[in-house]
C-alpha cells in the first residue's frame, strides 16, 4: 500500500468487499469546502482529527460529526488524558501517512505498530454510512458505517473507543 495513494486504497477496499461512492472535487482544506462533495455523495463527511497529549508521545485519531462543536479539554477528561492538542505534521504522515487536510480513519492502515489509538463520538455510529477521504483531499468516499467498524477496522487492527462527548453550547 502507498502513502497517499487513493488507488491503492480503492484496491484494498475492494479486496475487503467494501463498496463505496467515490466524488472527485477540487482539493478540500476545511469541512465547509467539501458541503458539495457531501451533497454529491449523500452521506455525511465526518471530522477526523489527529491529537496528541501534551507530551507529544500518545496520538489519537478522533472521528465525530462535521457540525459537532466540542472541546478538546472535554476529550482529554473523558479519555484519562493530559491536554490534548493536534497532532504535528510529520508524525501524522509518519503514522497516518497522509498530509495536514487529508486526514482519514483510511490511513490506520499504515499504523501497524497501532501507536494511534482510535476515538470515535457515540454519534457517528447512529450514520449508516459516513464519508471520509481515501488518502487525498481531492475526492471523497462514502461507505456503510458498519463496513468501517467491522470490515476496515479489523483488517487494521484497530478498537475504537466509544465516546459520548457532549455537544458544546455557544454561550
Amino acid at each position: 500500500m502507498n502513502r497517499c495513494d487513493p488507488q491503492s486504497m480503492y484496491a484494498l477496499l475492494e479486496e475487503l468487499n467494501i463498496p463505496y461512492r467515490k466524488v472527485e472535487h477540487p482539493e478540500a482544506g476545511s469541512m465547509e469546502e467539501l458541503a458539495e462533495a457531501e451533497k454529491q455523495l449523500g452521506a455525511p463527511i465526518c471530522k477526523n482529527l489527529f491529537l496528541c497529549n501534551r507530551q507529544k508521545t500518545v496520538f489519537y485519531l478522533l472521528l465525530i460529526r462535521a457540525d459537532k462543536r466540542f472541546k478538546t479539554s472535554v476529550v482529554s477528561k473523558l479519555i484519562g488524558s493530559s491536554r490534548l492538542s493536534f497532532g504535528e505534521a510529520d508524525k501524522l504522515y509518519e503514522l497516518l501517512g497522509v498530509e495536514p487536510g487529508s486526514i482519514t480513519p483510511l490511513g490506520l492502515v499504515f499504523d501497524e505498530g497501532h501507536q494511534v489509538n482510535l476515538l470515535i463520538d457515540r454519534d457517528v455510529l447512529s450514520l449508516d454510512e459516513v464519508g471520509m477521504h481515501p488518502l487525498k483531499n481531492n475526492a471523497s468516499i462514502a461507505m456503510k458505517t458498519d463496513d468501517l467498524l467491522h470490515k476496515y477496522f479489523l483488517r487494521t487492527g484497530h478498537e475504537p473507543q466509544i465516546l459520548d462527548i457532549p455537544e458544546e453550547v455557544e454561550a
